[in-house]
């Protein structure tokens, strides 16, 4: 067992506790288990059930985020909040940057835009960068809209590409396979993941802002654009953190959920949806939330090249694969 990972780990999660106390966040410390979900056709889940004396075997489920819990604490108490916590991923590969469980910090800043968290996530680096961490690891981040990073990597106007025919035909212009029934969305990452993501930028971390509406999530539309407040923030081409302007109308949200809902039905791990979720939004107040993957955020500043090397058990230890 390695003392000096477990006391790296140790000490960062200390300075995130006071980095956000201090800026006068609350910490929460919210279930790991939920009745319902909400639904996001880009992932899997894992599934269980409490066997209850009485009423029989009830289906729960691991959360893949602590977001369903923690709007509901900022409903109520229109508060700033933070959580470090376990989180899971189904049907996932085991790899140098993915688990199926891991930890997660996240953050909600009332009264944020997805701006303001680029600053304040850039000072959450500062503090926990140490001597060993790599200046491609440092602030300050540099900043990219998608829109950007399309027509300097992949020569794409990406406003032009908003009917499903012109992003198919995008992709097969540089060569990629695209299934003719693969929707916008679909094409979108095809050409993405391979093109534009592996030639981002890896000298500075890089915030990569602005996606596009047609990416179905809960961040709030830019009015009059194709666009939504959203953004991720790369390390040495690492997705290490996703960013929101919280969306806030309780029939965007709704709308959302109907067609994720939708999706969901041919996931491998089907869940329940909680069809009244949207009505937390009735008095929600403006804010902006950080779900950050905390071994990533480790990994980098450590100089690491897998999370394995900052993990106590790495899930592939359960097995014997480990190295």
């Amino acid at each position: 067992m390695n003392i000096d990972l477990i006391t790296k780990r140790s000490r960062m999660v200390s300075i995130v506790r006071e980095f956000f106390i201090s800026r006068d966040y609350l910490e929460l410390d919210t279930p790991a288990l939920a009745p319902s979900l909400i639904p996001e056709s880009c992932l899997e889940v894992f599934a269980t059930e409490y066997i209850h004396p009485t009423l029989g075997h009830i289906p729960l489920y691991l959360i893949p985020s602590p977001e369903i819990w923690m709007k509901r604490v900022i409903a109520n108490t229109k508060r700033s909040v933070f959580q470090i916590c376990k989180a899971w991923r189904n049907a996932e590969s085991v790899s140098p940057i993915h688990n199926p469980e891991f930890t997660m910090l996240e953050y909600y800043g009332v009264g944020f835009s997805s701006k303001d968290n680029i600053k304040l996530t850039e000072e959450l680096f500062e503090a926990l960068a140490s001597s060993e961490t790599p200046s491609q690891a440092r602030p300050p981040f540099r900043v990219m809209s998608m829109k950007e990073a399309w027509a300097e990597f992949a020569n794409a106007d990406l406003d032009a590409l908003g009917d499903t025919e012109a992003m198919r035909e995008a992709c097969r212009q540089r060569g990629l396979l695209v299934p003719q029934s693969a929707n916008w969305e679909d094409a979108f990452h095809i050409l993405f993941l391979s093109i534009v993501e592996p030639s981002l930028p890896k000298d500075k971390p890089l915030i990569l802002d602005l996606y596009p509406s047609g990416i179905e999530c809960l961040a709030a539309d830019i009015a009059g654009t194709r666009y939504k407040e959203r953004w991720e923030l790369y390390v040495e081409g690492i997705e290490i953190a996703n960013c929101f302007t919280e969306m806030d109308n309780p029939e965007a949200v709704d709308r959302y959920m109907e067609s994720q809902s939708n999706k969901k039905k041919e996931s491998l791990v089907p869940h329940i949806v909680d069809k009244t979720y949207s009505s937390i939004f009735d008095d929600f107040p403006h804010c902006s939330g950080v779900a950050l993957g905390f071994e990533r955020l480790m990994m980098v500043l450590c100089g690491k090249k897998s999370i394995e090397d900052v993990m106590i058990f790495p899930f592939s230890s359960f097995f014997g694969l480990d190295k």
